[in-house]
């Protein structure tokens, strides 16, 4: 499975007086098994390009082939484009409607026409890869779980589909630190798993950092830099240029090292930047 982005673009009220070109020519492929980050902006064009993925909006002009077969053409099954790509929007827990947790995961792949066998096993599978209990919330309502359960509840309720593409725009938001980490780790823990192409939209630059293979950064819809952690982060005036901040821990190691000590400037954990700075500061003991 791969994803290429051919000048990509995108145009919002066209020919209208407040027309607004969201995307401008972006191109970029994701590898097979990729853990991709999109970060930029707001206004950059993050979740215009995200729902291009799964034929939420068509472009105005450009390519994207998925495992090589371009959806933009517009003669794609939408219920097949929506089976091998599967988008977790913000506060997905909005969407929850159902009166158990079971039918509200099993509604995306009944209405794929899946069977109910498999939709059975696929709604188990899914509720226990985001790290709930199948049978002590399968028959309770969504609405009375935590609000981190009703953020794995919608997840799975995704996860059930079976896609071969994960996508998700800032899942983490409006949640609590430990929450917060908790829900990465388990988006981590799933990617690993699967191996699947996983895509995470985040304003948190250590979150993308962290658990990122690659980045993708946009600006004004336009694709402004594209690499890994080391080589876009470095970049620190272009990114504030933009709007931008570098990961905490990376200032603050880039500070440090600018006051003389010998630290690797290249940090984006804290766990790391401390074990980094202690073994400087005991180097400069001995």
């Amino acid at each position: 499975m791969s994803i290429i982005i051919e000048e990509l673009t995108h145009i919002y009220s066209e020919n209208l007086p407040y027309h607004q070109v969201a995307l401008d020519s972006v191109s970029f492929e994701v590898a097979d098994g990729e853990f991709l980050g999109i970060i930029g902006h707001t206004g950059s064009g993050k979740s215009t390009l995200v729902q291009h993925l799964n034929g939420l909006l068509k472009p105005k002009s450009g390519r994207i082939l998925i495992n090589g077969t371009d959806i933009a053409k517009g003669d794609v099954p939408l219920r097949q484009i929506r089976r091998n790509v599967g988008l977790v929007f913000q506060y997905p827990e909005y969407q929850l409607f159902e009166e158990s947790v079971y039918k509200d995961v099993a509604f995306g792949p009944t209405n794929l026409g899946i069977s109910s066998e498999e939709v059975e096993k696929n709604v188990h599978g899914a509720i226990e890869l985001v790290g709930l209990d199948f049978q002590e919330v399968k028959d309770r309502s969504p609405f009375e779980l935590s609000g981190g359960q009703k953020r794995r509840a919608a997840i799975a309720g995704v996860l059930a589909m079976k896609p071969e593409i994960l996508i998700l725009d800032e899942p983490t938001a409006g949640l609590d630190p430990k929450t917060h980490k908790d829900i990465l780790i388990m988006l981590d823990r799933i990617h690993r798993q699967t191996g699947k192409i996983t895509i995470l939209v985040s304003h948190n630059m250590s979150d993308i950092a962290n658990y990122c293979d690659r980045i993708v950064v946009l600006e004004n819809g336009k694709l402004l830099m594209q690499g890994n952690a080391a080589e876009v982060f470095k970049n620190k005036e272009r990114l504030s240029a933009s709007g931008l901040d570098i990961p905490p821990v990376t200032e603050l190691m880039s500070r440090l090292f600018a006051g003389g000590l010998e630290v690797k400037t290249e940090m984006f954990s804290v766990d790391a930047g401390a074990a980094e700075i202690a073994a400087a500061l005991k180097k400069r003991m001995i």
